[in-house]
């Protein structure tokens, strides 16, 4: 099987399996059910993965990183046309809430597996989370050096927060104000953002949403 092939099989795999956790629950789905809603033969499961467990770990692993690599699109692109640190964390607010839209049972299971502590991949759920909010991290880091923020800004308590906001936040708009736009939704995380961190900045202007 090709390298494309396998990529696109696996995304399969990963988009039934979701869909169907999110559904019934892990312990709830089978593999025979994954294999059923993804249109290909039980075989293919264990051609791709080991078990039921690592093709979850998988997921997340996968899961995780698109939102790492869309947060850090997002950041990298405001700041290649000039945008600053305040700039770069709005516009990371926005991708984030339009990643949870585009994928919203992978989001629920996301949260829903952070607090969870006695799963076989707890250290991995771990580690892609690290990479992620590192990404809002790093975008902190730099702010504070530009001198846009203030130096008593604590980079990694702050960068979890954001990234836990933007996560409960549109997890609370998709369940109980889905008639709000996402531009809405943006505007009031933004403000939020402006208020909280961007009041610490040191003559910085805030975004505007």
């Amino acid at each position: 099987m090709s390298t494309a092939r396998r990529q696109a099989t696996r995304r399969k795999l990963y988009t039934a399996a979701v869909t169907l956790i999110a559904e019934q629950g892990f312990s709830g789905t089978t593999v025979d059910e994954i294999a059923e809603r993804a249109g290909v033969a039980k075989g293919t499961v264990y051609y791709n993965f080991a078990s039921k467990n690592d093709l979850f770990e998988e997921l997340l692993r996968d899961g995780v990183g698109r939102l790492r690599d869309t947060l850090r699109q997002a950041a990298t692109g405001t700041t290649a046309r000039g945008g600053s640190g305040l700039d770069a964390l709005d516009a990371m607010i926005h991708a984030g809430l339009a990643f949870i839209v585009r994928y919203p049972s992978f989001t629920q299971l996301y949260v829903a597996e952070l607090w969870r502590t006695n799963r076989a991949w707890q250290d991995t759920l771990t580690l892609v989370r690290r990479q992620a909010v590192s990404v809002v991290e790093e975008v902190l880091s730099a702010a504070v050096a530009a001198g846009e923020l203030s130096e008593d800004i604590d980079v990694q308590l702050t960068a979890s927060a954001l990234f836990g906001m933007v996560l409960v936040a549109a997890l609370d708009w998709q369940a109980f104000q889905p008639e709000r736009s996402i531009d809405d939704v943006h505007a009031a995380l933004s403000r939020l953002l402006q208020g909280r961190v961007g009041g610490a900045a040191l003559g910085a202007t805030a975004p505007r949403s």
